[in-house]
């Protein structure tokens, strides 16, 4: 019976951990080499229920540095890669951008919404992936469709909005239908659900993670107002499409009774659940979350 396996790639949000330009107090205990803080890439998945063949779940600007990390990515002929799909939640730029790391005309198969793939197809700098090696494959929400890897995956909607760089300056913060979305992988009778970026839980998406056996679930901050209070940003998570950990509303509050293993991911570098012993990390751990890291491996 086929066993999915899902490789963490990256966890953090759009930056990583520590970001580029960041001195907040996360960040500088990480460039400090504090062990309490470990370095993170920006997030990714790559799963299979045959280890032979690997779909990726997103392709964050960190890509070809992940691939190097994980050796069942690695090549195994003279330009034969083991990369057979990617399959995308999204158009933001950590979401997307490292496609651009798959330029080298190898056969593999981007797999999005029809929103996703339109705002693929408005970028000129991905004409890149030349079309005659890489195809694009529209996939409508909520029908089950086979992978190469082995495993059955289904596109879900999730409570989210339209990326940052595509909005207008009057845009709001509204639920879209097939612009967010999660990533539901079925293999050998086990489900995955994989939800990197969530601005409110509605019950269609408690429903869908209380069937799962493993949930990788949006942990970008641990309170709403985080950023704003640390003078780093003046949006606050919900502005940025992402429901906060903690709160009467918070994922630590809605998700309480899953059954499934729970990790977060997608771990903006402000968030102090990064950071080995804190308060809000013994919090999560103790309503049963784990925290993503990079190389982090799931068995089902």
């Amino acid at each position: 019976m086929p066993r999915l396996t899902a490789i963490v790639l990256g966890s953090a949000a759009g930056g990583g951990v520590p970001q580029w330009n960041c001195g907040c107090h996360v960040c500088k205990l990480a460039w400090a080499g504090d062990a309490r803080v470990v370095w993170r890439t920006q997030t990714g998945l790559a799963v299979s229920a045959d280890r032979r063949h690997w779909t990726l779940l997103n392709a964050a600007p960190d890509l070809r540095q992940q691939i190097a990390s994980t050796p069942a990515l690695h090549p195994r002929g003279q330009r034969e890669s083991p990369i057979a799909t990617v399959v995308l939640t999204g158009a933001e730029i950590d979401q997307a951008a490292g496609l651009l790391c798959l330029r080298e005309r190898s056969s593999f198969t981007v797999i999005a919404t029809e929103p996703t793939l339109a705002a693929l197809a408005g970028n000129p700098m991905l004409t890149a992936l030349a079309s005659d090696v890489v195809q694009r494959q529209k996939m409508p929400l909520d029908q089950p469709f086979p992978l190469p890897c082995g495993a059955e995956a289904e596109l879900f909607a999730v409570p989210g909005k339209i990326p940052l760089y595509l909005e207008s300056a009057n845009a709001e913060t509204a639920s879209s239908e097939s612009v967010n979305i999660g990533i539901e992988l079925r293999a050998g009778g086990k489900r995955l659900a994989f939800v990197p970026g969530a601005l409110s839980i509605d019950a269609d998406l408690k429903a869908r993670l209380g069937k799962a056996d493993a949930v990788l679930f949006d942990g970008t901050l641990f309170a709403d107002d985080e950023m704003i209070r640390l003078g780093v940003s003046s949006k606050s998570g919900r502005r940025m499409g992402h429901v906060p950990i903690s709160g009467p509303d918070g994922t630590l509050a809605q998700l309480s009774d899953l059954r499934a293993s729970r990790t977060f991911i997608h771990i903006n570098n402000t968030n102090p659940i990064l950071i080995d012993g804190s308060p809000e990390r013994a919090c999560v751990q103790a309503a049963g979350w784990r925290v993503a890291n990079d190389g982090m491996e799931l068995a089902l």
